[in-house]
């Protein structure tokens, strides 16, 4: 016998659990404890975990909650076993279905840390219960039912409602409390939960406890309730308990805990505890707690009772799925060449192994989402290494053909892995929603949930609350917050600020000044680092399941009105169950404006017909002009293309590949370089190398290459090479590496490959198999990109004006994609109440200087800062009262006057200023807008007649209007750009007077130049790189357009702080132009802020200029 913890808190608690499961565990290990239960606060958020690390501890883990009841009153209950399992998560569902948003003393999500939600949007946050629908009274109901079978309630800690009325003295309703459990659990499944927490009361709460079991003939058992594992952790708990209360440190509170003796107590301290409250059946009470533990079985449900089923009629899943994938490959290949040999054999083979896995049902459903969004037109594609699978191409839910590209099966599923395929589905982002609705539809709400994710605590979000719980003044918390790169682990904090520029100079002028206090609330830091902080939804992950979902997990509802489980996309692969990743993608979005706006003037357009290796396409390509392009737009990619030369699609499938951390910083770039265009010979260490490795100039690029490498050189299966690749790609240690190499090495000698070949060819994959990218998504993104750079190329008023519309998106800005826009000739106006509509939209026009293709982009209203839906849509429905549908025309009954716009749209005061300062109006009144802004302010208050009567007449015409820099200004302000010139324009004489070039003008300098340049930073970040030293990458936005800057370490230890903690919008930089192929850079050797006098941040209205 031992003693067994049955009321064990986690981090997933949220803010009430101050030690991870890793620490938990390896705690109860050392104390040789046989059983733990795992019982946070209203879910079972970390119980796959949980299992995971108990059952390689040799701990059995048992899986309950503290279940929070209408009342405030908290009751433990444990699974006895898989109906327990399932019942416990019936319950929860059930509870949260009523519930209010917020534990009882927890502060608001609006009130939890910016940082945390500028992540994520507001609709995938769930927070936690503070009390939820059940009571003592439902309880029973469920009891009668058997809806609490396989469930064991214990009657909680100080929180229970029986400890709490004997705490009261209240002894009567205790013992008709205690009546109402055991009427709804049964003789054998409520227990009297005694503490071994050494607190004032708790002699008096045991006795009566036993008193009561006494009486009732229950049985006890004994829990420390435990928060943390070691004493020690108690300072964390208690800071977390101040975050959570929203209170400081020196400010005291009932719910902060008075000791640290909730940790996790040996079993002779928990006797100790017990024979000082003079309980001296104490040996009798552990046994009971012991063989509670060792009655309870393992809960987490089998795999194979919640795959789903899909609906099939008359056929068997198996047979409908070949029956489509044939009828597919004919379309995919024509009739004569999909019954080729080597059709018939893939398909064969990967359907094989879809059947002898079981998850025919899975890809149908893939099937079935594809072909419903395809036949209302929502573009979707595939991505990831489903593109390897020819079953998934002849699904029509990828577009790469892998038998052509000579894709390996195996890389997305193998009999050797037996792991569920992960397939990626991308669609219009305007429409992901409504695809997802359909699955909610379609396989009912009680079989269908998007997958969790959880917010943690990173360096800023770290810094901020615990900072405000310790008593940080909150502007010192946000500068230092600021000072650390975004993404921080909350426990790299320390070495940041000595790493990073912008976070030494906080460090040199604040820290040190009072160095104690600061690192503090370092150390607090460090502690909390990963630690849960929010339940949010997946971006896209959903699971489909043939069994109820409540058999998996508790469903709560998000913000957006999805149910989700409290399980994240590790959780779910862990417990072996497929997902399928619904994703939006904004590009899809824009490739679909565009192509209805190309349509309307080019009705045989047909977007799927668009040539992959268009001559003048690749012409653009090459001169780095990909601003917008998919995937080909950063900085990096278009340095990369300006040097390739790309002439053929392959050539964009590598770039895509090349250009990520990995291939960066294992120095794969310069060799593919060099050997494509002839600097380096192409060499094969074995001439069977040549037809895997001869499309990547001998480089191993993709991880396809590596399982082919293993499979042709060292004659391992696909499978088993593709294990190889996972085992090389997640790091393993020398030793590790040592005993892959020589089974390698064993393995191709007898496959007939000399020995110092298979070491040279085995070094060569050891060198690139981490860094290798999956060729089947590069691929698919691949063609994406070569449309869309097809589209900038030939349709860049379209393209543009649809990349606009969907922002945000991509990789620049709003102000970068008009500045390109006006780059390529083509002039971009402001938002007009008569022109506009909520998109952006294209104009043919001829009286523009700047206009030297005849058209010109009109940018939407739903650009307007603060734009409602329903104010846009009053706004069209009263200029085109025939319709309440968006047209390319602009027919129809104009505003007139502000006042007819006032009276007809009736907006709000922030849209209509708005409206105003971004020269919404200007058509209507030239030059007016401080008059306009003048009449609207001092009209206000009075009927809208009165309000706008006098705004046609001159009475305030001796107000002078704006500046051209204050309408730029709040342009940028409203609209993300400015439409009256860019912020450069009016400084520009002072620039060329302090020797600033604009960028146009830096980029035909000779190489070597000394040039001065200034521009709004865009996009600066620091890749990792073959050296570790830290080289910064970013460019500058003028009028003229874009140029490329890179700042290396020295440079950058000096002025990193202007780069990532800017006080100015606009950086001026002094270096050294480069020219490398057709790409064009500049090396900085200083930084400066030339215009550091503006503020874009700032909107308090037009008085603050």
């Amino acid at each position: 016998m031992a003693f067994c913890h049955l009321h064990v808190h986690s981090p997933w608690s949220f803010l009430d659990g101050a030690s991870n499961l890793k620490h938990i565990i390896e705690k109860a290990a050392t104390l040789d404890i046989p059983a733990l239960a795992l019982t946070d606060h209203d879910t079972v958020a970390g119980a796959v975990r949980f299992c995971q690390l108990a059952e390689e501890a040799g701990i059995k883990p048992i899986i309950g909650t503290e279940l929070t009841l209408d009342d405030g009153f908290h009751l433990v209950i444990l699974a006895r076993n898989k109906k327990g399992y399932q019942n416990l998560c019936r319950l929860l569902t059930r509870s949260y279905s009523g519930s209010t948003t917020k534990r009882k003393g927890e502060r608001s999500l609006n009130a939890a840390g910016a940082d945390l939600q500028s992540e994520w949007p507001q609709s995938y946050f769930i927070s936690s219960p503070e009390k939820l629908c059940l009571n003592r009274v439902e309880l029973i109901e469920l009891g009668l039912t058997g809806a609490l079978e396989g469930l064991v309630a214990l009657s909680g800690c100080r929180h229970g409602e029986v400890p709490t009325l004997i705490l009261e003295r209240r002894f009567s309703e205790a013992k008709e409390a205690a009546e109402h459990y055991l009427q709804a659990f049964g003789w054998d499944n409520f227990y009297l939960e005694l503490s071994s927490v050494r607190l004032p009361g708790t002699r008096l709460l045991n006795r009566y406890l036993m008193e009561l079991s006494e009486s009732l003939h229950l049985k006890t058992l004994v829990t420390n309730n435990v928060h943390f594992a070691l004493p020690e952790d108690f300072r964390i708990h208690d800071l977390l308990t101040c975050v959570r209360l929203d209170i400081r440190l020196d400010q005291a509170h009932p719910e902060r805990r008075p000791n640290d003796e909730n940790y996790l107590k040996s079993e002779s301290e928990v006797k100790q505890v017990l024979k000082e409250q003079a309980l001296m059946d104490y040996n009798r009470i552990i046994h009971e707690t012991f063989e509670l533990a060792q009655s309870c079985e393992p809960s987490l449900p089998d795999t194979e009772d919640l795959r789903p089923s899909f609906p099939t009629e008359g056929e068997s899943a198996r047979d409908m799925l070949k029956r489509l994938v044939m009828e597919g490959a004919k379309q995919r290949y024509g009739g004569s060449r999909s019954g080729s040999i080597d059709v018939k054999e893939r398909l064969e083979h990967e359907l094989e192994v879809i059947n002898r896995l079981g998850f025919e049902d899975y890809f149908l459903l893939a099937w079935d989402i594809v072909r419903w969004a395809k036949a209302r037109k929502i573009r979707c594609s595939g991505r990831g290494s489903a593109a390897d699978s020819a079953v998934a191409y002849c699904l029509f839910l990828t577009d790469v053909d892998p038998i052509s590209r000579g894709l390996l099966f195996e890389r997305f599923m193998s009999l050797e892995r037996a792991e569920p395929p992960d397939i990626d589905l991308d669609f219009d982002a305007r429409y992901r929603d409504d695809v997802t609705a359909y699955v909610y539809k379609k396989y009912g709400e009680d079989h269908v949930a998007t997958i969790a994710t959880y917010n943690t605590f990173r360096a800023r979000s770290a810094i901020r609350e615990l900072g405000k719980a310790m008593g940080f003044a909150a502007g010192e918390l946000d500068r230092f917050a600021k000072a650390l790169p975004a993404g921080l682990p909350a426990d790299a904090i320390k070495s940041a600020l000595t790493a990073y520029p912008e976070s030494r100079v906080f460090n040199n002028y604040t820290l040190e000044r009072d160095h104690a206090k600061w690192y503090a609330l370092l150390d607090a830091c460090e502690k909390v680092a990963g630690f849960p902080r929010f339940l949010g939804t997946h971006l896209g992950g959903i699971i489909i399941t043939g069994a109820p979902v409540t058999h998996l997990s508790p469903l709560q509802t998000a913000a957006k009105g999805v149910s989700i489980v409290q399980f994240d996309k590790d959780d779910i692969e862990t417990l072996g169950l497929a997902k399928l990743d619904l994703l939006s993608l904004q590009m899809l979005a824009a490739v679909e404006e565009a192509n209805d706006a190309i349509i309307q003037r080019n009705p045989s357009f047909n977007y799927y017909g668009i040539p992959l290796e268009d001559r003048s396409t690749y012409e653009m390509i090459n001169r780095g002009e990909t601003i917008g392009v998919f995937q080909l737009e950063s900085s990096a990619q278009r340095a990369l293309q300006a040097r390739l030369s790309a002439n053929r699609f392959e050539d964009i499938v590598a770039s895509l590949a090349l250009i990520r951390p990995g291939p960066i910083k294992g120095d794969m770039v310069e060799p593919f370089l060099k050997r494509r265009s002839g600097q380096e010979p192409v060499d094969y260490p074995d001439p069977r190398l040549r037809d895997i490795l001869e499309k990547t100039y001998g480089v191993v690029l993709f991880q396809e290459q590596v399982i082919e490498i293993a499979t042709v050189i060292a004659g391992f299966s696909p499978g088993e090479a593709d294990r190889l690749r996972r085992v090389m790609t997640h790091g393993r240690s020398q030793q590790e590496m040592k005993a892959i190499g020589e089974l390698f090495i064993k393995r191709a000698i007898k496959n007939g490959t000399e020995p110092g070949v298979a070491k040279r060819i085995f070094e060569m994959i050891r060198g690139y198999a981490s860094y290798g990218f999956c060729e089947a998504h590069a691929a698919s993104f691949a063609v994406l990109a070569s449309r869309s750079a097809y589209l900038a190329e030939h349709y860049p008023a379209e393209f543009y004006a649809a990349l606009m519309s969907c922002q945000p998106m991509g990789y620049y800005p709003l102000h970068v994609l008009v500045g390109e826009a006006r780059r390529r000739g083509i002039a971009v106006l402001g938002p007009s109440v008569n022109k506009s509509f909520g998109r952006c939209t294209v104009e043919d026009i001829s009286d523009k200087q700047d206009c030297k293709n005849g058209k010109a982009i009109r940018l939407g209203l739903r650009l307007v800062k603060g734009m409602s839906s329903e104010v846009l849509d009053r706004i069209l429905k009263e200029r085109f009262s025939n319709s309440r549908q968006e047209v390319f025309r602009t027919e129809g009954n104009p505003f007139t006057s502000i006042r007819d716009f006032i009276l007809r749209v009736k907006p709000p005061r922030h849209i209509m200023e708005n409206l105003i300062l971004c020269g919404a109006f200007d058509e209507l009144y030239q030059n007016t807008r401080r008059m306009l802004l003048w009449e609207y302010a001092s009209a206000r208050n009075a009927s809208p007649t009165e309000a706008v009567g006098s705004t046609t007449s001159h009475s305030n015409s001796f107000l002078q209007d704006f500046s051209l820099i204050e309408k730029i200004i709040w342009e940028y302000k409203i609209l993300g750009v400015g439409v009256s010139g860019h912020l450069l324009s009016p400084f520009r004489d002072g620039l060329r007077r302090q020797g600033y070039h604009i960028a146009a003008e830096a980029r035909h300098l000779p190489s070597g130049s000394k040039v001065k340049v200034a521009g709004l930073l865009v996009r600066p970040h620091r890749p990792p790189t073959k050296s570790g030293k830290t080289v910064v990458f970013m460019s500058l936005e003028d009028e003229s357009g874009i140029i490329d800057v890179t700042v290396f370490e020295r440079v950058y230890s000096q002025y990193g702080h202007l780069i990532f903690n800017p006080t100015s919008p606009v950086l001026g930089v002094l270096g050294r132009v480069d020219h490398r192929g057709n790409a064009v850079s500049i090396t900085a050797t200083s930084i400066t802020t030339p215009l550091s006098h503006l503020d874009l941040t700032t909107s308090n209205g037009y008085k603050t200029l």
